[in-house]
Formats: structure tokens, sequence, C-alpha cells
């Protein structure tokens, strides 16, 4: 685990890319367990490649792109069950980012 700096997370990609990846792949294969594994790896290819973590206001957020249900094109798929899944896969990768920055919910990073 990763000391965490939020102003080293500005340029996460330079100073926490190993820790990034992380998170995203326990979240992925957590949701691979327990969702439609061809949705989950829809998701995974065609939105959340373009998708931003952020840390803002003492907690992490994904920053999808514009449309994120319609660029899922790799399968047929109710639109509906595309955002509960989008939705919880978010969910996933933030709680995976507090897990790999030693952050519970409420927790200040030492700065």
């Amino acid at each position: 685990m990763a000391d965490f700096d939020p102003e080293k997370f500005e340029d996460k990609y330079a100073n926490y890319f190993t820790e990034l990846q992380r998170a995203y792949k326990n979240a992925f294969e957590t949701m691979n367990e327990r969702f439609d594994s061809e949705l989950v790896h829809a998701i995974d290819q065609q939105v959340l490649n373009e998708s931003e973590p952020f840390y803002e206001d003492g907690g992490f957020r994904i920053e999808l792109p514009d449309d994120p249900a319609d660029r899922v094109t790799a399968i047929v798929v109710d639109d509906g069950k595309i955002e509960a899944t989008l939705d919880r896969y978010v969910e996933e990768i933030e709680g995976e980012l507090r897990s790999v920055f030693g952050l519970n919910d409420g927790d200040e990073p030492k700065v």
C-alpha cells in the first residue's frame, strides 16, 4: 500500500500508476465473478477504458465518458442493465481505490 498524497494524485499516472492498475483489476475481478461476464468485459473495454479517477473532497470519484450506455456495442443489453451494472462497477472501483490507498470512509490522508 502506497502512502497517499492528494497533491501527488493530481499527476496520478506518474505517481500511482501501479496502484491504479491494481484497483481497477481488483474491481474487474470482483465484478466478473458476480455479474454477467460479457457485460462486465464490454463495460471495462468500451467505457472504463476512457474513465478518469479523481480524488476530491476526501473521496474518490470516477468520471465516465459521455453517453456510457451508448458505448457498449459488443453485446446487446438493455440500457437499464448496463447503467445498473456500470453504477455498481464504479462503486467497486472507488472502494478498491480506498482500499489500495489505505483510506477508509471518512479517513483523511496524511499530508
